[in-house]
């Protein structure tokens, strides 16, 4: 049986970095619980505390088809480069210069929204079609795929 997959991600500023990967993917802010019109006033049902209220954020595929990811705040800031990453499909199906333009149309409209361009690798055939490596604004690489 195929299992729900959730991809959690610690950071500093769980409102912003989800903000930033809602952007990016095309994905929404979570709704929040039935019966409430927005966060704040289930937060404030449930007694958390405004100083903990970007404790957790969550985004998800307008579409219901995507996974669901999940910021939690941690105290302790990002040292070592990630074990698990994000690739963004942003060029499905393109091959050569095509290609990497419209990797770098996205490196260019994700940096205006706090990204940061790390490393280019061009297309090297039979098996390397070409990516941008970008890192997040809280540093957490992804690549342009």
């Amino acid at each position: 049986m195929a299992r729900d997959v959730q991809i959690t991600i610690d950071c500093a500023d769980p409102a912003a970095l989800a903000a930033f990967w809602a952007e990016a993917l095309g994905y929404r802010l979570q709704d929040p619980p039935g019966g409430f019109a927005t966060w704040d006033e289930a937060l404030d049902a449930m007694g958390v505390p405004p100083e903990r209220r970007n404790d957790a954020s969550a985004v998800v595929d307008p579409g219901g088809a995507g996974p669901r990811l999940f910021f939690q705040r941690v105290p302790e800031r990002k040292r070592v480069k990630n074990r698990v990453h994000l690739d963004v499909r942003a060029a499905p199906g393109l091959q050569g210069e095509e290609r990497m333009a419209a990797l770098e149309a996205e490196a260019d409209r994700l940096t205006a929204h706090g990204a940061a361009r790390l490393e280019r690798f061009e297309p090297s055939p039979p098996l390397g079609a070409g990516h941008i490596i970008m890192l997040d604004p809280e540093g957490n690489e992804f690549c342009l795929d």
